[in-house]
Formats: C-alpha cells, sequence, structure tokens
C-alpha cells in the first residue's frame, strides 16, 4: 500500500512502511504503554516487540482515502486501560495526520496483554 497525497506543486508518495514506523512510534510515547504486541495473540502467547519490529504491532487499511490504523499492545498493570487507549487513540491520529497529510478514520486497539 502507497499513500499518494497531491498538492498545487506536486504529488507526494509515502510507503506503508514509514507510515508504519510513524504509527508505531506515536504509540510508544504514550505513557502506560509498555510494547507492541505481535498481531492477534494465538493461543493466549504474546509476543512482545522490540523497537526495531514495531512495525509488526501495527496494521494499516486504506478506505475511501482514510485511513484505518490497528494497533495490538500491551500495557502496564495499574493505569486505566481506557485512559491509555484514549491517549493512543489521539497521539497516534495527530501524529499521522500532521506528519503525513494523510487522514485516519479511525484508530482500533487491541491490548493483547498486561506487564506486571
Amino acid at each position: 500500500m502507497e499513500c499518494k497525497i497531491k498538492s498545487d506543486i506536486g504529488t507526494v508518495y509515502i510507503t506503508e512502511d514509514v507510515m508504519l514506523k510513524v504509527v508505531g512510534y506515536a504509540a510508544l510515547e504514550c505513557y502506560g504503554i509498555v510494547a507492541m504486541s505481535s498481531k492477534r495473540a494465538k493461543d493466549g502467547f504474546v509476543q512482545w516487540l522490540g523497537r526495531e519490529n514495531l512495525t509488526k504491532g501495527v496494521q494499516l487499511k486504506l478506505a475511501d482515502d482514510m485511513l484505518d490504523v490497528d494497533l495490538f499492545i500491551i500495557v502496564e498493570y495499574g493505569i486505566s486501560i481506557a485512559e491509555v487507549c484514549k491517549t493512543i487513540v489521539e497521539t497516534v491520529r495527530y501524529k499521522l495526520e500532521n506528519m503525513t497529510g494523510v487522514k485516519v478514520r479511525r484508530v482500533n486497539i487491541s491490548v493483547e496483554g498486561v506487564r506486571v
């Protein structure tokens, strides 16, 4: 997937890998998130992803020239999961739209684990 942004002075192409990294780094900036997780844990096993693999915890879907973002995360125990998710949604939407110019339709978050 590649996003194309047209302006008066030309066209900018942004690769999926760039957008995945923007989303991953934006999410990890948020308080309460411990790590990204592999997409959809199987059999209760959650794979933690380091910064070099954080794009594997993100999925992007382009629909009607807008982007749907799916995040798979691990949160810190004792912190409000609802507040962490709210912050992540706002931060990811803001960073992605401002850095790339791509409009975000929705940000979906799957909490795959809690770290004690």
